[in-house]
């Protein structure tokens, strides 16, 4: 069955897009199905794949607002398996534009629902890229997943933050989508000549448990690079540190998933 999973961090700059991008290319290339919503206003995700976050037909926020339909705003990538939904700039004004709709929130959930059985059945995956903020759109996002993957930033106030994520989901979760749940908590930009890096790895997994992915992404300029040539670096670079690090949370998600179903 279809999983919808949303990539999700208040703050910026943790990975979260890269992760988004990187997971999904890993997940493909081993051969599930995946297909990528990018609901972040700034498009990083459509650009890290190659295609163009101006189109002014085929993006998310044309159907949101019931302007075209599912099936034609899916794009294929230059990736087998792997398809996306691209983002718009026009998103960042929906909260004002749709003020007046009581039940806005549920409008991404509505139009996934409506075709897991349909034309978004072949999918092993959906990943939601999400906006760096508690905005209507990851709130729209929040209600319309099953599970959450939370990047980590191994950094300074890094447990601070996600302690207030934590509390957001569970705002959700008593209010708007009683089932979601996160599915992993995911440690980025690693360095381990940092003893920082180091402590906050031990932290999280005294406070989240076995919610901790055993993968680590490292810091990797190439994961930087990557973007610029709208490619995953998992394709950029596929011998790099950090490509290896993302093809080894690939195995270690698609294991979990084989866990569960065992179950």
């Amino acid at each position: 069955m279809t999983a919808t999973i949303s990539v999700i961090n208040q703050k910026g700059g943790v990975g979260k897009t890269t992760t988004v991008i990187n997971l999904a290319a890993s997940l493909s290339i081993l051969g599930q199905t995946n297909l990528v919503i990018d609901l972040d206003p700034q498009g990083n995700a459509t650009t890290g794949f190659g295609k163009s976050n101006n189109d002014e037909d085929k993006n998310i926020y044309n159907l949101l607002i019931k302007k075209i339909s599912l099936g034609q705003v899916i794009q294929k990538t230059n990736i087998r398996n792997l398809d996306i939904i691209g983002s718009h700039v026009n998103l960042s004004g929906l909260e004002v534009e749709t003020a007046n709709d009581s039940k806005r929130a549920f409008a991404l959930k509505e139009i996934l629902s409506s075709e897991k059985i349909g034309l978004l059945k072949k999918y092993d995956n959906i990943f939601i890229d999400c906006p760096p903020s508690l905005s209507l759109l990851t709130i729209m996002s929040l209600v319309a997943s099953d599970e959450l993957l939370v990047p980590l930033q191994t950094e300074f106030f890094a447990l601070e933050g996600i302690t207030q994520l934590v509390k957001t989901i569970d705002r959700i979760k008593e209010n708007l989508n009683p089932t979601l749940s996160i599915r992993g908590i995911l440690l980025t930009m690693f360095d381990k000549r940092n003893k920082l890096s180091s402590e906050v790895d031990k932290e999280a997994r005294n406070f989240f448990k076995d919610k901790v992915y055993k993968t680590v992404i490292q810091r990797n300029v190439r994961l930087s690079e990557a973007p610029s040539h709208g490619l995953p670096c998992v394709i950029y670079d596929k011998g790099c540190v950090g490509s290896k690090s993302y093809f080894k949370l690939a195995e270690e998600f698609k294991n979990k998933d084989n866990i569960e179903s065992a179950a």
